[in-house]
């Protein structure tokens, strides 16, 4: 183990801690993080609009007319159904701000870039017809969501790129020092606005050329599938849990450094689960592999399932420091916050306690993909439920209202106590005997004092 943890020091630190301050990556999950609240506003309707009771359809037909169901779930279009533009901002200007150039146009600028690249064409069969028409002159609701966001990124870096050299070159027009600051700040970001937008319309034209006609096609063809099959795979799943665990070990951030790659993704996959889910909710959903998945179901408690663990040292523990740890740990382990687990424990950098927080994500991983896969378990409905959600409740909102999700949330966390539990017990037992040494010591000391004193 100590050859194990020295390979871990020695070669994965070195290089996670630079993918962990790879700019472009870290731009990549603040800004997918700027459309979650939206995403789980969205999901509140969404949860509204299919709530499992019965006659519940009825009712609400007979209360609010027949079209209640199609208007309640506005909201879901105006925030699912556009997160490729909150993407587009949002990872603009969280990578502006890190080259200290003005972040509000640069945000701009990138949704004008995504806009831009996208065919404004709809495709269009009118009702009781077989023939299919092409509306132009609309923005593509399906480009705006999910199915956009790769384009977004990828506009979104590029675009800023652009913006941000020539604003270092200082090719810009300064106005006079009388001029209020957000009039002499649009000015400054005219020329490398021109740039950037010459620089998309010039390579949408070319694309239009070929066999993709446009840039969402070739990133669709060429990465995003590729992407998707991987990362919804049992495989993908597995290598990224792995990773996710081995980083935690080394004292990174896993999740963030794992899901700025992966994240992308995954709420793709979310989001294809959520049509689905929309159109037909008794439907068999397409995806088990998606955010919701590791949020919800692997990472009970945080990375690495470490409620159950908690549990462990508050009923079992027998020495002072793991039941106090426990105790203190057991409030941010219910809403899936771990760090004075991972840290006070601690988890990082230990060799009896990485083997289990390594072994019991993956275990979870197979277990509950092979659950929702076989139809024992209702899979995630891509209602965006935060993460924080404490389990059980978790569970039953992100399967549709099923109990099924809740019952193997507490599944996943027997599973988790019974791997940690020896583990545990040979910690606990070195901590007991550091307190029985200390308190001999102290004894000693006491008794040495008192000697001293009669003397």
């Amino acid at each position: 183990m100590e050859k194990f943890i020295k390979f871990l020091e020695e070669h994965v630190m070195p290089i996670a801690g630079k993918i962990a301050e790879q700019r472009h990556l870290q731009a990549i999950r603040d800004g997918i993080i700027l459309a979650m609240p939206l995403l789980i506003i969205g999901s509140v309707f969404l949860v509204l609009g299919f709530l499992p009771i019965p006659g519940y359809n009825e009712f609400m037909a007979r209360t609010f007319g027949e079209q209640w169901l199609t208007k309640l779930l506005y909201p879901v279009g105006a925030t699912f159904d556009l997160m490729a533009l909150f993407v587009s901002f949002g990872v603009a200007y969280r990578l502006a701000e890190k080259y200290k150039v003005d972040a509000l146009s640069a945000g701009a600028i990138s949704v004008a870039a995504f806009l831009l690249a996208t065919p404004f064409n709809v495709m269009f069969t009118p009702p009781g017809s077989k023939e299919v028409f092409t509306v132009g002159g609309a923005i593509p609701q399906a480009l705006m969501g999910s199915k956009g966001m790769f384009v977004a990124m990828i506009l979104a870096i590029l675009s800023t790129e652009i913006y941000r050299k020539i604003i270092q070159k200082n090719i810009v027009i300064k106005m006079p020092d009388g001029v209020p600051p957000a009039v002499a700040k649009s000015f400054i970001a005219l020329i490398p606005a021109f740039a950037v937008i010459t620089v998309v319309w010039l390579l949408r034209l070319i694309i239009e050329q070929t066999s993709f006609q446009s840039i969402h096609n070739i990133i669709s063809d060429i990465l995003a599938a590729p992407l998707n099959s991987l990362g919804g795979s049992l495989g993908g799943a597995l290598i990224a849990v792995m990773l996710v665990q081995l980083l935690w070990s080394t004292g990174l951030h896993g999740a963030a450094i794992v899901g700025g790659v992966m994240g992308p993704i995954w709420l793709s996959l979310m989001d294809q689960n959520r049509l689905a889910y929309q159109a037909n909710p008794d439907a068999l959903l397409p995806n088990v592999i998606t955010q919701q998945f590791f949020d919800l179901w692997i990472y009970v408690g945080g990375s690495g399932a470490t409620l159950s663990l908690v549990l462990i040292m508050i009923l079992k523990a027998r020495s002072k420091q793991m039941k106090s740890l426990g105790k203190l740990a057991i409030g941010a382990g219910i809403f899936n916050i771990n760090e004075p687990i991972t840290f006070g424990m601690p988890i990082v950098m230990n060799p009896i306690l990485i083997i289990p927080f390594i072994l019991t994500p993956i275990t979870l991983v197979l277990v509950s993909y092979f659950a929702m896969k076989t139809g024992l378990v209702a899979r995630p409905s891509g209602i965006a439920v935060p993460w924080t959600t404490p389990v059980i409740i978790s569970g039953y909102l992100a399967t549709g209202g099923k109990i099924s999700g809740s019952i193997l949330q507490l599944v996943n966390m027997v599973v988790a106590f019974i791997i940690y539990y020896p583990f545990f017990r040979i910690w606990d037992k070195q901590k007991l005997e550091e307190e029985n040494d200390y308190a001999k010591m102290e004894l000693a000391t006491s008794k040495n004092a008192v000697a001293a004193g009669d003397n």
